[in-house]
């Protein structure tokens, strides 16, 4: 097979996965071998690749291909999530674009449509993820609403039952009026708001409001007595069932036992007294709506106050708000601050910056709501999934993260588990009449057996008189089974397959879902296989622009993974993706990084083309050639450390540079330079077969640590290095390399001196204008201790001799290598008309930069008001101006003379 001239990603790529594909390389059964397990954060069933996705599948990719590179059966189970909210919001609004409301459908009717587009849409992803090189199982692709997995979520949701840790209540929830379901509270995400703070007038009932003590701060006008509230939600007013002040609030103690008007709503409310108002917050006075907060639910409980809920469940006012019927919240609030000032009832009103809640699903602001939901008791999960990770039977990279874990977990709430939607699994809950005519619910997995179970409170029910809950799980109850259910663990427990690949070995995601996920998960692990889940979690930071801005749809900053993948290969995307991706902390993504990756691409593919052209001939290895072949061994053992002790720690950005500039700098730059036959009369001369073959087997270590980080062009060139039988991959290729010795260290520093007397050569040869062919020679003074490197040093620097000598001679350029002297005699060899040129051009530069010093120093202006600092640094600056004048003064006399 011949190498192409350059190198065509788009060519290279597609051939060898349709090959790895063809030849079972991704596949995984169970068998002797050690098992590294991973299974993928199941990604949208409707999504499409984003640059997360990159970031964290290529991070995965690494960590398979280097696990089966080692020998272990590596199992990446791929699959998708099926997303209830995002998806039936997605279905709703195309049934929209037909003139089709979810509410014309039956639900059987609307699941077939959710069904088409997912099958429509449920596979690009996946797709996708093949562009870039993911040697995922495709044989095992799940499915979270599959039948495997809905089958073990119903037998979970049963069983929890059973045990008591699920129950059904009425609660306070986070409610999206948008998607019209209940959220958990991890579904919420807070952000800064610039905000109203609407200061009302709640007008008092009695008329005998008298100073009580000198502290009362009592509000009075034309109409009256009355209290004010301070609120930056005045449109649930009408929620309202009575003001509250803190028992110890001097400013407020007239108010005791007055009854005040809600305004606009003309309804009377007393006024309690709660030490949990914050007198310093608005005027200390508290408006309650116990049906839309949570903490004036709690004090509506306390005090036995009347509940209001004045909302629908899409965010309009209700029928029982008796104003502003069907207009929308946030129209209302617009509305009703108008109508108060023109009712007189406005104090006043501030800008206000607060914290609201927003749907992470649908980004609208939330609504606390009373509501009838599933909850699973969480305490008892907490107690199981706290410890593991505190010890570190579940380590987490990096560390910071363990904090933050138990924070949430020493703080759980219980889990609103229920979701008002279609689209999803259905909870098993069976509603009937009891024998004696109140209404009851039964659990069971089916409807045969939930039909059993209420026969035995009412014999005469069919199943015609079974009514299922019409609500659905929320969607991370089935994933938090993900890494059991793949392997259909809960179902048959005691099977092969999660016996042999659970728990499985690395997690790699974002720290955004540690509670919806990475918690949930260790929960159910122990909860359900008495063990963790996965041993490591790596993860990821955020994928941000250069200028530090998350990435998204909205800001135009995210660019398309799948372009990008056809602009410079999956391979120099995959690097420049791992280039500036360290664990925990944010990826500014920079595309010239990409370009950098593709750049790389085309280096390792000169350099294999280069080796490749060279033609071996029986002649004895030279002395050059043996110790550079010896040192660059020494090399590769060297990096090969450093990559498992990276690997080990999930430096794995650190793990790609290592790898990067062990070719780049050492293997390129260096090794072949010095192993790299001479031309003569513009003719290639042999290599011996020795140093070429070392070359090649270089190469060939080169590509496998390479590999995981760049599958596709390591792929490809490996299978040039010799011919390989159908079925023969590089990701098979083992590689094991003993520790460097301690003659490899020496090697190594000694090689590192040779470098930078070639360097300091070449630098005199570029400071002088000597042409690279012309052969000079080096002269060590005092000593030559690299005598033993003279041939190296003399085939790379384009020596003539090496020679020792006890001072510097009159006519030599010298440089310092450490605290050891060399120079380079330059007789004849020096262009002095090219010298006197260039020193001219240097004097005329520094002497405009002194005459700009010394103007700001002339400046009397400048040098009294400037800091001492400044007028000293620039004083500096004159200075050495000066000396350097007058060196190259000397310099240029110096020329003239020659």
């Amino acid at each position: 097979m011949e190498l192409a001239s350059k190198y065509d990603p788009q060519a290279v790529e597609a051939k060898w996965y349709e090959y790895w594909l063809n030849n079972k390389l991704f596949s995984s059964k169970p068998d002797g071998r050690e098992p590294y397990t991973v299974v993928i954060p199941p990604p949208n069933v409707t999504g499409v690749l984003h640059m997360g996705h990159m970031l964290n599948n290529t991070i995965q990719d690494i960590l398979v291909r280097r696990a089966r590179m080692e020998g272990k059966n590596a199992c990446w189970v791929p699959g998708t999530d099926h997303a209830s909210i995002a998806t039936e919001a997605k279905v709703v609004a195309r049934l929209a674009e037909q003139g089709i409301q979810k509410t014309d459908l039956t639900r059987e009717d609307f699941l077939k449509h959710a069904w088409d587009w997912t099958h429509e849409h449920g596979g690009i992803i996946l797709k996708q993820l093949r562009k870039l090189g993911c040697s995922c199982d495709w044989d095992r692709t799940a499915f979270t609403m599959d039948e495997a997995r809905s089958e073990g979520v119903i037998k979970v949701f049963c069983d929890l039952y059973d045990k008591g840790l699920i129950y059904r209540g009425v609660r306070m929830v986070n409610w999206d009026p948008q998607a019209q379901t209940a959220l958990s509270d991890e579904e919420v995400i807070y952000k800064e708001e610039h905000s109203k703070l609407y200061y009302l007038k709640y007008r008092v009932v009695e008329s005998d409001c008298r100073r009580v003590d000198e502290g009362n701060v009592i509000h009075q006008d034309a109409q009256g007595y009355y209290a004010v509230v301070a609120t930056t939600r005045p449109e649930t007013i009408m929620g309202d069932t009575a003001m509250c002040i803190n028992p110890n609030d001097a400013k407020n103690t007239w108010l005791k036992g007055k009854h005040v008007v809600v305004p606009l709503v003309n309804r009377e409310i007393p006024v309690i007294e709660d030490d949990y108002v914050d007198v310093e917050f608005g005027t200390g006075c508290l408006k309650v709506t116990p049906a839309h907060d949570i903490n004036d639910h709690a004090l509506g409980l306390k005090h036995g106050l009347a509940t209001i809920d004045i909302f629908n469940d899409n965010g309009t006012i209700s029928e029982a708000a008796g104003l502003y019927v069907g207009m929308d919240r946030m129209d209302v609030r617009r509305r009703i601050a108008q109508d108060l000032e023109a009712a007189g009832l406005m104090e006043k009103v501030e800008d206000y910056n607060n914290k609201v809640g927003f749907s992470e699903r649908t980004n609208v602001p939330i609504e606390p709501k009373l509501s009838t939901q599933w909850f699973l008791r969480m305490q008892h999960f907490a107690d199981l999934a706290l410890e593991p990770v505190m010890r570190d039977d579940i380590e987490f990279y990096p560390k910071k993260y363990k904090n933050t874990y138990r924070h949430w977990l020493e703080n759980i709430k219980d889990w609103c588990i229920s979701r008002q939607l279609w689209w999803g699994h259905r909870i098993p809950a069976y509603y009937f009449t009891t024998a004696d005519g109140k209404r009851s619910f039964v659990v069971a997995p089916t409807a045969a057996e939930a039909l059993a179970k209420a026969q035995a409170q009412n014999s005469k029910l069919t199943a015609a008189d079974l009514e299922q809950e019409s609500d659905c799980l929320d969607t991370w109850f089935s994933s938090w089974l993900w890494p059991i259910s793949v392997f259909d663990g809960i179902n048959h427990p005691d099977n092969e397959e999660v016996r042999y690949y659970y728990p499985t070995s690395d997690l790699v995601t974002g720290p955004d879902i540690i509670f919806f996920w990475v918690a949930r998960m260790i929960m159910a692990g122990y909860e359900y296989r008495q063990t963790y889940p996965f041993k490591h979690v790596y993860f990821t930071g955020i994928v941000r622009d250069k200028l530090g801005r998350k990435m998204s749809k909205s800001l135009g900053n995210s660019p398309d993974p799948i372009a990008l993948i056809e602009k410079y290969g999956a391979d120099g995307v995959r690097m420049g993706m791992m280039l500036s991706a360290p664990a925990g902390n944010d990826i500014l993504f920079d595309e010239s990084l990409c370009e950098q990756g593709r750049n790389f691409n085309n280096k390792i593919w000169n350099a294999f083309r280069l080796v490749k052209g060279w033609k071996t001939a029986p002649v004895e290895q030279s002395k050059a050639n043996e110790q550079a072949v010896e040192w660059f061994a020494a090399k590769l053992k060297q990096s090969h450390a450093e990559l498992q002790a990276q690997f080990k720690q999930y430096r794995i950005s650190e793990a790609l540079m290592t790898v990067y500039k062990l070719f780049w700098d050492e293997f390129s730059s260096w090794y072949l330079e010095m192993v790299k036959p001479a031309y003569v009369n513009g003719k290639a001369q042999p290599i011996d077969q020795t140093t070429y073959d070392a070359t090649i087997a270089f190469f060939d270590d080169l590509l496998k640590m390479l590999h995981p980080f760049m599958p596709f062009i390591t792929e490809e060139l490996w299978q040039h290095i010799t011919d390989r039988k159908e079925g023969e991959s590089i990701m098979r290729a083992t590689l094991q390399m003993d520790a460097p010795t301690a003659h490899d260290e020496q090697l190594m520093a000694d090689i590192e001196q040779v470098k930078l007397m070639v360097s300091g050569v070449r630098t005199v040869r570029n400071q002088k204008n000597i042409a690279p062919k012309e052969p000079l020679t080096l002269i060590a003074i005092g000593d030559n201790k690299m005598q033993a490197y003279n041939s190296i040093i003399s085939k790379m620097a384009n020596l003539e001799a090496i020679d020792v000598a006890k001072e510097k001679p009159a006519d030599a350029s010298s440089f310092m290598v450490g605290t050891d002297e060399y120079a380079v005699p330059l007789g004849n060899l020096i262009d002095v008309a090219a010298e006197i040129d260039k020193a001219e051009k240097e004097l005329q530069h520094l002497e405009g930069f002194l005459m700009g010093i010394r103007k700001k120093l002339s400046n009397d202006n400048f040098v009294a008001h400037a800091p001492e600092a400044v007028v000293a640094r620039e004083r500096k600056k004159e200075s050495d101006s000066v000396e350097k004048i007058a060196a190259l003064k000397q310099t240029i006399a110096e020329l003239k003379k020659k």
